[in-house]
């Protein structure tokens, strides 16, 4: 656990130390291992305004709880855990926990990646302040392979996006290394998300909505760690691409369901082109062929009642 006593952390906090201009928002399951190096990435932010730490916890069985309970007990003013008493589904959680955020913004880091920059906060936040035309910002992530020497910093993105292409792209990196305006659709989050595997793309492309992001390469790397029990890392390629297939049809269909013709049909290639990835070309064989086989079968019916009808028409005309 962190040295630093809650007063350190607060001494330069400006404003009304009771209302937390950033939430940091952190879901945890089974994360024993990991949570104390999380939470103390945090506790060592250095900021001139107040913070909270949200965690949830969807009911671990090992000793993450206890490990959290220890943290608020020198931290109460900073740690505001909730421990659900039914598991609802990293999906579900990864939501309610932000639902639950005071702030004005909202860090997500789930409880097994940390920070390394203690700055990270204060760097986000006052980009944020001063330019309102941007709805989120977000650094480099470097990944951690669990068991393995091997790390591998993640530069999918270091450019700055437009809305429209942090709708259909995302924001290009972990969420673990973004920080955002807490807007409206967080408390009214659409319901295709709940079908959504990978939701922090779905959350990347509702956050486009609002506005532009910023890539801030002053930021140390967030720590993104690789392990058997990650619900993303985990997965096989194949896995992986079936996730992205599926992310991808719910964005369609909220893009479909509000009326936004563009994003939608954007949203469908990106669906038909994953399905060729998970399913192969003879899958799209048999689609081809049933189709056809379908199609024949209409035809065909359509036809014969054609000719029913005319031989019905010749018997009542000679009778």
């Amino acid at each position: 656990m962190i040295e630093r006593t809650e007063a350190e952390i607060m001494k330069n906090w400006k404003g009304d130390l009771s209302s937390p201009l950033v939430s940091i928002c952190t879901r945890t399951y089974n994360l024993e291992n990991f949570i104390a190096e999380s939470l103390d990435s945090f506790l060592m932010q250095e900021t001139d305004f107040p913070f909270e730490i949200v965690i949830d916890d969807d009911c671990s069985t090992d000793r993450t709880v206890i490990i959290i309970k220890k943290y608020m007990e020198k931290f109460p003013n900073i740690i505001n855990a909730n421990f659900l008493e039914k598991n609802i589904g990293v999906r579900m959680n990864f939501i309610k926990n932000m639902q639950r955020a005071r702030g004005k913004y909202i860090a997500p880091c789930d409880g097994d990646d940390y920070w390394t920059d203690a700055l990270n906060l204060q760097k986000h936040v006052d980009f944020l302040e001063k330019n309102d035309e941007y709805v989120v910002t977000y650094s480099s992530l470097e990944a951690i392979y669990e068991g393995e020497e091997r790390r591998s910093t993640f530069n999918w993105n270091t450019k700055d996006r437009e809305s429209l292409e942090i709708q259909k792209r995302f924001l290009g990196t972990g969420i673990c290394a973004v920080c955002f305006r807490n807007v409206d659709i967080i408390q009214e989050y659409p319901m295709e998300h709940y079908c959504a595997p990978i939701d922090d793309n779905f959350l990347g492309s509702m956050l486009g909505a609002y506005g532009k992001g910023k890539f801030l390469k002053d930021i140390k790397a967030a720590k993104y760690r690789q392990h058997g029990d990650s619900d993303y890392s985990s997965k096989s390629i194949y896995e992986k691409a079936a996730m992205y297939e599926q992310t991808f049809f719910a964005l369609y269909m909220y893009y479909s369901r509000i009326g936004n013709k563009h994003l939608s049909d954007y949203f469908y290639n990106k669906v038909m082109e994953y399905s060729f990835v998970v399913h192969g070309k003879f899958y799209y064989a048999k689609l081809l062929l049933k189709s056809f086989i379908i199609q024949g079968i209409q035809y065909i019916t359509m036809f014969l009642k054609g000719i029913i009808i005319k031989v019905i028409r010749l018997v009542k005309r000679k009778y």
